[in-house]
C-alpha cells in the first residue's frame, strides 16, 4: 500500500483500490479467486455446510494475495480496510462481469 491517507467511505476507496489493482494479471487472479468464493458459497448453502464458507474465504484471499504479492508487490489493503477491501472485491467482481471494470479503471487514473 503506496498511500497513507485515511478512506472514511466507500466512494473515497473505490478509487485508490482500483489503483492498488493495476496489473491486469493481479485482476484475474482476484476473479478467479472471487469466482471460486461464489462456488462455495453457493455449495454451502446447496448442501447446508458451512464448511464450504471456509473454502470460500481461503480461496478468494488465496488467489487475491498471491498477486498482490507477487504481481502488485503492494501490500493487500484487506489489512487496513478489511470491510472496503471485501466490498470493494466483489464490486470490481461485477464491474468485471458486466463489462465496466475499464471505465471505472479509466476513471481511477489506471493505464
Amino acid at each position: 500500500m503506496t498511500e497513507n491517507k485515511q478512506y472514511n467511505t466507500l466512494s473515497e476507496f473505490w478509487p485508490f483500490y482500483l489503483r492498488e489493482h493495476s496489473n491486469k494479471m493481479n485482476r484475474v487472479l482476484h476473479f478467479i479467486g472471487t469466482s471460486c468464493a461464489l462456488f462455495f458459497i453457493v455449495s454451502a448453502i446447496y448442501f447446508l455446510n458451512v464448511w464450504y464458507l471456509l473454502a470460500a474465504l481461503f480461496s478468494g484471499y488465496f488467489f487475491a494475495w498471491i498477486g498482490h504479492f507477487f504481481l502488485e508487490k503492494n501490500r493487500p489493503a484487506t489489512f487496513i480496510y478489511p470491510v472496503k477491501s471485501f466490498i470493494s472485491d466483489w464490486r470490481m467482481y461485477f464491474c468485471t462481469i458486466t463489462g465496466q471494470l475499464g471505465k471505472e479503471l479509466q476513471k481511477a487514473g489506471v493505464k
